[in-house]
């Protein structure tokens, strides 16, 4: 196999990255973006930093590690992590988490990943979120990863190939770790389940030996949990519309979600790394009939997840609010339920149509965590 058979859908490498941070550079759009990660430069100091920049490494270590830092700095209190310290530092891994803000998830994972020591990943990403020219150089510059979305079944499946080749050859030969969101889309729900789709995806450039072609994978469950649900009443309101209607996005609503998501009061923020899915772990999959095996693996890594999800007051106050009880007021003070009750009237304050239903929907996103934890 060549590099070039990927070309369309792997990162930037070095040489590449420096004509694309060359451009970059250029772009008018810098001046804004410059005001939100130094205010009160000079525009032209963050042009030359990027035109300076040599490569994929230099531009995550002084560009965007610095970008994530300050987007926590101004929208989260508290940022922790467990279950690194387990994984092996010279290893390559495939981080599968599950999704809940649409380029923070990722993007706090490889800070993470750099903080701890660990080589940062390539990062898989839906092509319908790449808009633009620079979207795509900042992105693939950024170690990503496009994932071929919303074309004609055939060329689906050929792209779904090459995807999975593309995420096995980098992880088993240990050349990169990548991550990977644990089905397409956010989760709206706030229950986390892993797509058999994506499963049966990574199993399409396995050798039938469905033990050994996953633990070769080195998957590593992760949980990410956000005090503040990012986009929750953007999530509220598009499932209301889908219990009445098929929701089609509006033109600019993914953009829109990704900048909710990034400017969002989000509270504290935690990510557990979770136990490697090794070949013990799938050996009862094996005697299986196909799609159980998928399902199998599927609950193995949804229980990690769900199991280490970190539950925050809100959730336990939000499970007692809507289902009327006093089952968890131990986790949380009574000042903690007058902010988030305060929290939950400003956030649909401005709704039209059914109150009762938008907070049920609402509170819903927080509730169910508590309902799936363990």
């Amino acid at each position: 196999m060549t590099e070039d058979k990927y070309s369309d859908i792997r990162p930037y490498n070095d040489q590449e990255s420096v004509e694309a941070l060359a451009r970059i550079s250029e772009h008018p759009v810098l001046e804004k973006i410059s005001a939100f990660l130094f205010p009160g430069k000079d525009p032209t100091v963050l042009r030359s930093l990027i035109a300076s920049v040599g490569g994929v490494f230099e531009f995550q270590a002084k560009v965007m590690r610095v970008a994530v830092k300050k987007i926590l700095e101004d929208t989260s209190t508290n940022l922790t992590y467990s279950g690194i310290d387990s994984l092996d530092k010279g290893k390559r891994y495939l981080f599968i988490s599950n999704h809940r803000d649409i380029m923070l998830d990722s993007a706090i994972l490889q800070m993470i990943l750099f903080e701890t020591g660990m080589s940062t990943s390539e990062m898989a990403v839906g092509d319908n979120l790449i808009t633009d020219p620079l979207l795509e150089d900042i992105a693939r510059v950024n170690k990503m990863i496009k994932v071929v979305r919303n074309t004609n079944a055939r060329e689906m499946y050929a792209s779904s190939v090459l995807l999975s080749e593309y995420i096995r050859k980098r992880v088993a030969n240990e050349e990169s770790s990548v991550w990977i969101a644990q089905r397409n889309g956010r989760t709206k729900d706030g229950v986390d389940m892993t797509e058999q789709g994506l499963l049966k995806m990574l199993d399409m450039s396995g050798k039938g030996n469905f033990a050994e072609d996953f633990s070769e994978l080195s998957i590593v469950p992760v949980s990410v949990s956000y005090e503040f649900e990012p986009c929750d009443i953007l999530k509220s309101k598009e499932l209301y519309i889908s219990r009445r209607q098929k929701y089609i996005k509006s033109e600019g609503e993914d953009l829109n979600s990704i900048l909710t998501g990034i400017m969002q009061f989000k509270g504290s923020i935690h990510f557990n790394f979770c136990n490697v899915v090794t070949s013990d772990d799938l050996a009862d999959c094996v005697n299986m009939e196909k799609n159980e095996r998928f399902k199998a693996l599927g609950e193995i890594m949804d229980s990690r997840i769900n199991s280490t999800f970190h539950l925050w007051p809100n959730n336990f106050i939000a499970y007692d609010i809507l289902n009327k009880t006093n089952k968890y007021t131990a986790n949380y003070t009574p000042s903690e339920r007058e902010k988030f009750e305060k929290y939950l009237a400003y956030k649909t304050s401005d709704f039209e149509g059914n109150m009762e239903e938008i907070k049920e929907i609402f509170l819903s996103i927080y509730a169910n965590p508590v309902s799936h934890n363990g």
